[in-house]
């Protein structure tokens, strides 16, 4: 059975950073691509950022572009996403999610991933 635990989650003031990770286990790891997703009450969830299974290849959201940074380390079964310039619209739960597939050729829709953690508060101050 695959397991997301996410982690990192806080408060911060605008203007810092936070590293949230997500430990994995069950299934294969390393041959699927992840991602990060995150959801504020009473809106849909939406796409934050994603990986291809080897790293090689990212995908930002624009609302995240060049402020954050998608990674994962294989050896560790770990996804992690460094948000940096936090702003006070960042403030959701954050979920990382294993894509079905091991690249996001597919789309990163939610319903392209099959499995997703419990999530992690991230609250920005202004």
């Amino acid at each position: 059975q695959v397991q997301l635990v996410e982690s990192g989650g806080g408060l911060v003031q605008a203007g810092g950073s936070l590293r949230l990770s997500c430990a994995a286990s069950g299934g294969t790891f390393s041959s699927k691509a992840m991602g990060w997703f995150r959801q504020v009450p009473g809106k849909e969830r939406e796409f934050v950022a994603a990986i291809t299974w080897s790293g090689s290849s990212t995908y930002y959201a624009d609302s995240v572009k060049g402020r954050f940074t998608i990674s994962r380390d294989n050896t560790q079964n770990t996804v992690y996403l460094q948000m940096n310039s936090l702003i006070p619209e960042d403030t959701a739960v954050y979920y990382c999610a294993r894509h079905r597939t091991p690249t996001i050729q597919s789309g990163t829709s939610q319903s392209m991933f099959a499995y997703w953690g419990q999530g992690t508060q991230v609250t920005v101050s202004s």
